[in-house]
This record gives structure tokens, sequence and C-alpha cells, in this order.
């Protein structure tokens, strides 16, 4: 399976394969098939304020979201695991060194968005 991108030692990063407390989090969990999951995130994605896919493959996401005020972008990489049925993310400002809980948030809000839609 592809691997996403390490978080870095800042705290402005939240990630499925990150293994220390600051960054990890629980990856989405999908019953459908990959093609339904993947209709259901996308549809919750694209609903969200300032949000641009900016590429997509078979089993990979790749979105770009940008704050309201001051312009910044994260990037929010999600990748999908059919044998385990775990949508994998990454969600990471590009600049900067705090986030203010904001990728965490927006991942949490994603998931609660999600409810048993997958």
């Amino acid at each position: 399976m592809k691997q996403l991108t390490l978080c870095p030692s800042s705290p402005n990063c939240v990630s499925t394969q990150a293994t220390d407390e600051g960054h990890a989090i629980a990856p989405f969990r999908y019953r459908k098939s990959r093609a339904e999951a993947k209709e259901s995130l996308k549809a919750v994605v694209q609903a969200m304020p300032r949000t641009r896919l900016v590429e997509e493959d078979e089993a990979c996401l790749h979105y770009e979201f940008t704050s309201l005020l001051l312009r910044f972008v994260d990037d929010v990489e999600f990748l999908f695991d059919d044998e385990s049925k775990t949508i994998h993310f990454r969600s990471a400002s590009r600049t900067g060194y705090g986030d203010f809980g904001v990728n965490r948030k927006r991942m949490e809000e994603i998931r609660s968005l999600l409810g048993d839609r997958l």
C-alpha cells in the first residue's frame, strides 16, 4: 500500500499513519465498494467551503483547503486501502508552525459528516 507523507515535527499535521499522540488520528472505515466510498467522501469534502480537488487516481484523493482570512493552504490526502476497507488520510498546513488544531478539527468534522455513508 502507498504511504502518506510523514508529518513534520511541528504541530500542524494529523495523519492516520503517524504513531505519536500529537499527530495520530483514527482512519475512516468503509463497508461499501471503494468507488462508492470514494464518491461519498468526495461529496462531503466538495460541499465544504474553499476546497479544491488537486489530484485523483483510483486509490487516492488530494485536496487543498484554503483558510478564509489569511488564505493559508492545507493539503489533505486520502488513501483508500481496499484490503482493510480503510481510508487513511493526512491533513497538514503548508506553512507556519501551529494550526490551533484546525487540521484535526477538520478531519473529525469530515468523519462526523460522513456518518454511516461509507
